[in-house]
């Protein structure tokens, strides 16, 4: 590692190294050391064999990340270790890490992901799991064995960090075993065995978007996508009976309804008002629901807008539209609602509960 000034390069001198105490406060600190964006989501974790795990994180993919310190560990103990480890987590359900982060996190894991990532947590998660050895320095005997392992498509890899001094000022150097540009037996043949969340069967997330009217969508009783088969085909595959929870996007959720009546074109659309069914056509509109060469006698389904009729449960106007950190949003246009953290926190918002 070197320090430029101006066109005078000097080396920096090494100081004293960092104890692996030491490397897991700063990594519990400042997950990013490591070179990527991650969450710790647990620390000195107890595992049901007595052992504690030192780190387990999780990246922006929903991948989970074992990191173990080598401390006064022999060559054969830290790895073994690690491996130990990243047999239990890699058996763990979405529940189970779920509350692992929150004992960790002192909140839901779904808002300090958001906080971190910027997006809710994937519905897939410790897919690709990740082993870390971290240490100060490895021996010639345990890179051996890190090195054969990766070669049998085990995600293993080790990352060394050492402390350079310049002016009274200490900086910390990080490089690994095998760089993440190096092509492994891991990176091909990684088995991803995702920890799906469950779903009721029931739940349905729509983005209702722009070019549609919310007050006439609550006031007729309906929710739509179309002007292209990847708006409108999901819709069109949510059954009658299902619950639908609207999001608008960048302003929040602004009602739940249950599907009254299969998705229909818009030009053969009836929607229910006050209990009479009346062809959608002909309610008076704000919304553009005509698109591209439907407008020239086009009656291509994908390129028609097609109709959700919904009756509504709860609905508030868009000025009142809920959200808080953490609520699942997705860009697209309708699909299976499996967070439990937001089901949780609409049905208390909208006053909904299960005999609804």
């Amino acid at each position: 590692m070197w320090r430029i000034d101006g066109d005078d390069p000097r080396p920096l001198a090494p100081a004293a190294m960092p104890s692996e105490r030491e490397l897991q406060e700063f990594l519990r600190r400042d997950p990013t050391l490591l070179g990527e964006r991650l969450l710790i989501i647990g620390n000195e974790v107890i595992t049901p064999f007595g052992k504690r795990l030192d780190l387990l994180a999780i990246d922006a993919d929903g991948n989970l990340h074992v990191l173990e310190l080598k401390r006064d560990k022999t060559p054969r103990e830290v790895v073994a270790q690690l491996l130990d480890y990243g047999s239990w987590v890699s058996t763990l359900s979405r529940p189970e890490i779920l509350d692992i982060a929150e004992k960790e996190l002192g909140q839901p894991l779904e808002v300090a992901f958001e906080n971190v990532f910027g997006a809710s947590p994937p519905d897939e998660i410790n897919g690709e799991l990740q082993l870390t050895v971290v240490a100060s320095s490895l021996d010639a005997s345990s890179e051996r064995i890190v090195t054969y392992l990766r070669g049998f498509g085990v995600p293993i890899n080790a990352v060394f960090f050492s402390y350079l001094e310049d002016d009274g000022r200490r900086y910390l150097a990080r490089s690994w075993l095998v760089a993440s540009d190096e092509g492994s037996a891991a990176a091909s043949s990684s088995v991803t065995k995702s920890k799906r969340a469950g779903w009721n069967g029931v739940d349905w997330y729509v983005a209702f978007g722009s070019g549609r009217s919310w007050d006439e969508a609550r006031d007729n009783g309906f929710v739509s996508a179309g002007g292209g088969a990847v708006y409108s085909q999901i819709l069109r595959t949510i059954p009658v009976g299902a619950r639908v929870w609207v999001h608008i996007p960048r302003a929040g959720y602004v009602g739940v309804g249950r599907v009254i009546a299969p998705a229909t074109r818009f030009d053969q659309a009836s929607v229910k008002v006050d209990g009479e069914w009346t062809p959608l056509a002909e309610r008076e509109l704000a919304g553009s629901y005509v698109h591209g060469g439907v407008n020239a006698g086009d009656d291509s389904d994908d390129l028609a807008e097609w109709i959700l009729p919904v009756e509504w449960i709860a609905s508030a106007p868009l000025p009142d539209a809920y959200w808080e950190t953490g609520l699942f949003s997705n860009m697209n246009v309708a699909c299976k609602l499996r967070q439990e953290f937001t089901l949780e926190r609409l049905a208390a918002h909208f006053g909904i509960d299960d005999e609804s």
